[in-house]
Order: structure tokens, then sequence, then C-alpha cells
């Protein structure tokens, strides 16, 4: 009995290593799933989207995020206006107290311009990137670069 439990526990810690090993913490604040779709041939941009969780008791901001890759990263929205889905930049993004912030397509999202660096932009690869808080300061993540979003999967299968 007490072998199996061993055998079990041991199969199943790189599991919860792996769930784990997307977090990313500074402050009170956790940045999880930092993730990009691959880039397509000829794209001049690419977006990154990550969620962010404030476990602490006061609110915080995103004010900037950079990375290696690419010559700017800037924050952006989509936002209905009249009949279209218009994007755009914000110049920061507010963290709520005790809350999360999902950063997603069709969503918030960071855009990557003037890409400097676009073989770290292949499905498997991974690149840094900084967020920049006002209170929590910055924190570095690595983004996983996918074909499909994470939860594509999940979505079909539930869809059945």
């Amino acid at each position: 009995m007490l072998k199996s439990s061993l055998l079990l526990a041991a199969l199943l810690l790189p599991v919860c290593a792996a769930a784990n090993a997307e977090d990313f913490k500074v402050g009170e604040l956790v940045v999880s799933e930092p993730w990009s779709q691959e880039l397509p041939p000829n794209a001049p941009t690419v977006a990154a989207y990550f969620v962010i969780h404030n476990q602490g008791e006061h609110a915080d901001r995103l004010l900037s995020v950079d990375t290696p890759v690419a010559a700017k990263a800037e924050l952006h929205e989509h936002v209905m206006q009249g009949d279209l889905m218009k994007m755009q930049q914000v110049t920061s993004v507010a963290v709520p107290a005790k809350g999360d912030l999902t950063f997603a397509p069709m969503a918030y999202h960071v855009m990557l311009l003037d890409l400097k660096d676009r073989s770290v932009l292949r499905d498997g690869q991974h690149f840094p990137l900084t967020l920049n808080f006002e209170k929590a300061g910055p924190v570095k993540v690595e983004v996983s670069v996918q074909k499909q979003p994470p939860m594509a999967g999940h979505e079909h299968m539930h869809a059945q």
C-alpha cells in the first residue's frame, strides 16, 4: 500500500511541478500562464497573454512591458466602437486588490512591435518578457510560444 502511494506521488510530482512552472511572483502579484501564439509567416507583430493574480490587500498597476525580441512592447485592449471591434494602446492597466486581471485574445494583451528575433517566436520556444508594476516593481516571465492557445483543446472537448 505504501509502495503504491509513493509510486503515485512520484508520478504526480512532474504534473504538479509543471503546473507551477509557469507562475512568476513579485510581491503579492503572481503572473501565470504567459503565452504567445506562434508567429505566422510575414506577420509584422505578435501578442503575448497571461493572467495576473493579486493576492494583496492593495491594488497595483501594470505600467509597461519590455522584451529583447521586439523594439517596442505596448499594452493594448480591444474595444467596441460602433459596430467594429478595434485595438487601442493603453498607458497602464489596473490590477485589482484580491483580484485577477486576464490578458487574452480580444481583451487586454501585449503587442510586440518591430520584432528583432523571429526565431524565438516558433512553437515550443520561449522568450523573456518583463512586466513593470507601479508598486510591486518589475517581474521577468518566460513566455511560452504555442501553435494553439492553451485552452483550445479543452474548449473543443467541451463543445462535443
